[in-house]
């Protein structure tokens, strides 16, 4: 069953630091069998008071590929500059 990381980032704190950690991450989340669904992008709240600055979805065949993409030495590095330069939330789940 396929599994998704959703990242709501609240706010950016540092572009520079942001900007590197778009330029590396995409190797590491092919690596690890994952694929970008949403990378930012036009987006519209059709309920609540949810206003993301940015959301992000990744999609990896399995739950185990996914949480092996977070916790690898691959990713490591690069997830510490992307929680220095942003405020954001961040959960994974099982999904078709």
């Amino acid at each position: 069953m396929s599994a998704y990381y959703i990242f709501d980032i609240t706010q950016v704190m540092d572009e520079e630091k942001l900007g590197e950690y778009r330029q590396r991450v995409g190797a590491t989340v092919q690596q690890y069998g994952g694929r970008y669904v949403v990378r930012g992008g036009e987006f519209e709240v059709v309920e609540g008071n949810w206003n993301p600055v940015r959301l992000v979805i990744l999609e990896f065949p399995s739950l185990q590929q996914a949480r092996q993409w977070y916790n690898s030495e691959e990713y490591r590095e690069l997830k510490a500059l992307r929680l220095a330069a942003t405020l954001s939330n961040g959960v994974i789940v099982e999904g078709l």
